[in-house]
C-alpha cells in the first residue's frame, strides 16, 4: 500500500482545493505576515514563537500569566469568604429558601440531612481594603493590597472532569483548547529557547484522594500541537530524551536537523498539514532546549534570602515552593504562559486536616512569587490567578463535629484571586449569601473570567477565534456572550 496514493484518493474535492490553498497562496500570505508582524526578541533575532498578525488587538496590561489551579476545589468557607453568622446555625439542616432545589452530588444527596458546617479557623482582615483572609493563609494576606478576591466565581459543573476542562477550554466538551494554547497560538512569546507554554504539576501534602489531572486541561485541541503545554518534570531529567544520546555531538545533532527540517519542509511545500510544520518547529524548540532547561532549574546562583522566602522545600524538585521559584524564572526568560496545577483540595471528609497541609504547601510559596515578582518589577506587566474548578458546600458530608467535616463540590459559588498587571489591589469583588451558597451581587461566570483574562493580555475574546467543524471557535465560550468584568480592572 502507497500511503501518499492512500491520501489522494480519499481526498474530497472540497478537501483537494483547501489543500492546494493552503499549499500555495496561503501557506505563502501566512509565513510573510508572521514573519512581518514578529517583533525582534531580546537577543535580537526573529521571534520563533511569532504572534498571530495584528495581535494583541489593543495595548496589553499584562505580558505573561502564571496560573496557579488549585486542582480538587478549595473551600471558600475555610479560606477567604468569611462568613461568622454561621456559628449560629451549627448543625443546623441548610433552610430549603437557600438550597433552592439546586442539583447537588451523589455523594450527599441521599444523606438523611444537609446540617450547616461553620468553619473552625479565624478570620482576619488585611491591607489597606480589609480583605479577609483565613488563619490558614497567613503569608499570601500579606499581599492583600496587590490583589483583587472574587467571592462570586460559579460555573456549570459539579463534578471534577467537566469542572476542570471547563475552568481552562471555557466548555466541558473535550477537544476544546486550553487557555495556554490560546494565548500562545495568538500572542507567541518572547523567548526563542523555551516553550511559549510551560507547565509544572508540582506534589502535594493532603491524605485524601486526588483527583486525576488530565492532559487535556494544557493541550491545544483544535489548534495546532505546536501549542500544547510543555510539561517539566522533577528531578534531574525536566524533559525526556531532550538530550543527546552518548556518542552522538552536538554539531552531529544540528547537521541532522538541518536536513531533517529540509525534507519537513518540502513534505509541508506539498501537503501543507499543518502538523508538519508543527513538527519541524517542535524539533528546533527540543534542540534549543538542550541548554535552555538546565540553566533553567540551575538554582545554584539564586541568593541565599530568595530561597529561604520561598520556604524550606525550594530545593526539593516538584514541591510547589520549588516550582513557583521556577514560575518566577520563567517569567523573567519572558515565557507567555505558566501553568501550576496543585492537587490534593478535594476534601470531602477530614477537611480541617488536610486544608491545613495543603495551604501550607502554597501560602509561603506564593507570598514568595508575588513579593519576587514585584520586587524585580515584574508584577506590574505579569498576570497572576489562583482558584480551583468550583468550590464547597456549606453542610457537611459525614461526621460534623466542631473540628472535623467535610464538603462537597459546590458550583453555585466559590473564589479566585488575581494579582499584577491591570488588576485593582487590595479589592473584594461580588458577594454571597449569609450561607456562602448563592451568588447575590456581581456574578462572575467562567467565561467572564477568561474573557477578561484575555483583555489584560491585549486580546478581544471575541476576535481571537480558530474554525473548527465550521464553527469560529473561541475560549470564551459559544453559548452566551462572555463579558469583560470591568470592576476588577485598574
Amino acid at each position: 500500500m502507497n500511503p501518499l496514493h492512500e491520501f489522494a484518493l480519499q481526498q474530497t474535492r472540497r478537501q483537494f482545493f483547501r489543500a492546494a490553498g493552503l499549499s500555495a497562496g496561503s501557506l505563502a500570505l501566512a509565513t510573510m505576515m508572521r514573519d512581518a508582524t514578529a517583533a525582534p526578541t531580546k537577543s535580537g533575532g526573529p521571534r520563533v514563537h511569532a504572534a498571530l498578525a495584528g495581535l494583541p488587538h489593543f495595548v496589553p496590561k499584562a505580558k505573561r500569566l502564571i496560573y496557579l489551579h488549585l486542582n480538587g476545589g478549595p473551600s471558600q468557607i475555610d479560606t477567604l469568604d468569611y462568613k461568622p453568622q454561621l456559628e449560629a446555625h451549627f448543625d443546623k439542616d441548610l433552610p430549603e429558601s437557600v438550597r433552592k432545589g439546586q442539583r447537588i452530588t451523589t455523594m450527599t444527596s441521599g444523606q438523611a440531612r444537609l446540617p450547616v458546617a461553620p468553619s473552625m479557623f479565624k478570620f482576619a482582615q488585611h491591607g489597606k481594603g480589609g480583605t479577609w483572609f483565613s488563619e490558614l493563609l497567613p503569608h499570601t494576606a500579606k499581599m492583600a493590597d496587590e490583589m483583587t478576591v472574587i467571592r462570586s466565581i460559579h460555573t456549570d459543573a459539579i463534578n471534577h472532569d467537566p469542572a476542570c476542562t471547563f475552568v481552562m477550554t471555557g466548555s466541558e466538551v473535550p477537544g476544546r483548547a486550553s487557555l495556554g494554547s490560546w494565548l500562545s497560538y495568538g500572542l507567541g512569546s518572547e523567548n526563542n529557547d523555551l516553550p511559549s507554554f510551560v507547565v509544572l504539576t508540582p506534589t502535594w501534602s493532603s491524605t485524601s484522594a486526588a483527583q486525576a489531572l488530565f492532559t487535556r486541561m494544557w493541550q491545544s485541541g483544535f489548534l495546532p500541537t505546536r501549542h500544547n503545554g510543555v510539561a517539566l518534570r522533577s528531578g534531574a531529567d525536566p524533559v525526556l530524551y531532550i538530550q543527546n544520546p552518548p556518542g552522538v555531538e552536538a554539531d552531529n545533532r544540528r547537521a541532522m536537523l538541518d536536513g531533517l527540517g529540509k525534507l519537513n519542509a518540502m513534505n509541508h511545500a506539498r501537503f501543507g498539514d499543518p502538523e508538519t510544520a508543527t513538527r519541524i518547529a517542535q524539533y528546533e524548540m527540543a534542540f534549543r532546549m538542550q541548554t535552555s532547561v538546565p540553566e533553567l532549574v540551575d538554582l545554584k546562583k539564586e541568593p541565599k534570602h530568595i530561597l529561604e522566602r520561598y520556604g524550606p522545600d525550594v530545593n526539593k524538585p516538584g514541591t510547589f515552593a520549588h516550582s513557583a521559584l521556577l514560575a518566577r524564572r520563567l517569567a523573567e526568560r519572558d515565557v507567555r504562559v505558566v501553568q501550576l496545577l496543585h492537587r490534593g483540595w478535594d476534601q470531602h471528609g477530614n477537611l480541617p486536616k488536610d486544608i491545613r497541609a495543603q495551604c501550607s504547601d502554597v501560602d509561603q510559596p506564593t507570598y514568595a512569587l508575588l513579593t519576587d515578582l514585584k520586587e524585580r518589577g515584574l508584577l506590574k506587566d505579569t498576570l497572576v490567578v489562583c482558584g480551583g474548578e468550583f468550590g464547597r458546600t456549606v453542610y457537611s458530608q459525614g461526621t460534623l463535629k466542631r473540628d472535623q467535616y467535610g464538603r462537597d463540590h459546590h458550583p453555585r459559588n466559590f473564589c479566585m484571586w488575581l494579582a499584577g498587571g491591570g488588576v485593582k489591589g487590595g479589592l473584594t469583588y461580588g458577594e454571597t449569601d449569609d450561607f456562602s451558597y448563592n451568588v447575590v451581587k456581581d456574578p462572575v461566570h467562567l467565561n467572564d473570567l477568561n474573557a477578561t483574562l484575555l483583555h489584560l493580555m491585549g486580546v478581544d475574546h471575541l476576535k481571537l477565534t480558530f474554525k473548527h467543524l465550521g464553527v469560529d471557535m473561541r475560549l470564551s465560550g459559544l453559548e452566551r456572550e462572555a463579558e469583560i468584568v470591568k470592576g476588577v480592572l485598574a
